[in-house]
């Protein structure tokens, strides 16, 4: 739902598009986003190079999200490891999702805990609002 949005702010901050999507193969899995709002993209910039795990948080429970979310960006954070070392992985959310959901002390330990880089973005402008390490 966000893919349009985060490419463009991606964009209009300088980075590349290198690829969209982002395919990765790991011995004998390969990992794709699902044909919807989330995709990975890949971009590079000034030497940098990242992929983007884009969520919408639209779905009837915002916990669940989360969860397919950080088990997602988790497993694809480790299949670059083997096969894009060189890449690092962000998470993109809407400003909104950040303000009201992922503002939460649990959900900031678990950003936390498991070192989720996360990218936030305003889809009405299309701009990147904060990158978080």
């Amino acid at each position: 739902m966000f893919h349009q949005a985060v490419r463009l702010a991606l964009e209009k901050d300088g980075w590349s598009i290198t690829h969209d999507p982002f395919h990765i193969k790991v011995d004998d899995i390969e990992f794709f986003i699902d044909i919807g709002a989330e995709r990975i993209l890949a971009a590079q910039k000034a030497g940098q190079k990242i992929a983007i795990e884009i969520k919408s948080f639209l779905g009837s429970s915002e916990v669940t999200d989360f969860h397919l979310a950080l088990g997602q960006t988790l497993n694809y954070r480790l299949a670059l490891k083997k096969v894009a070392p060189e890449r690092i992985l962000y998470l993109a959310i809407t400003k909104d999702t950040y303000e009201d959901f992922f503002s939460r002390q649990f959900i900031q330990n678990s950003i936390q805990e498991y070192q989720i880089n996360l990218l936030i973005f305003d889809s009405l402008k299309e701009e990147i609002v904060l990158w978080k390490e």
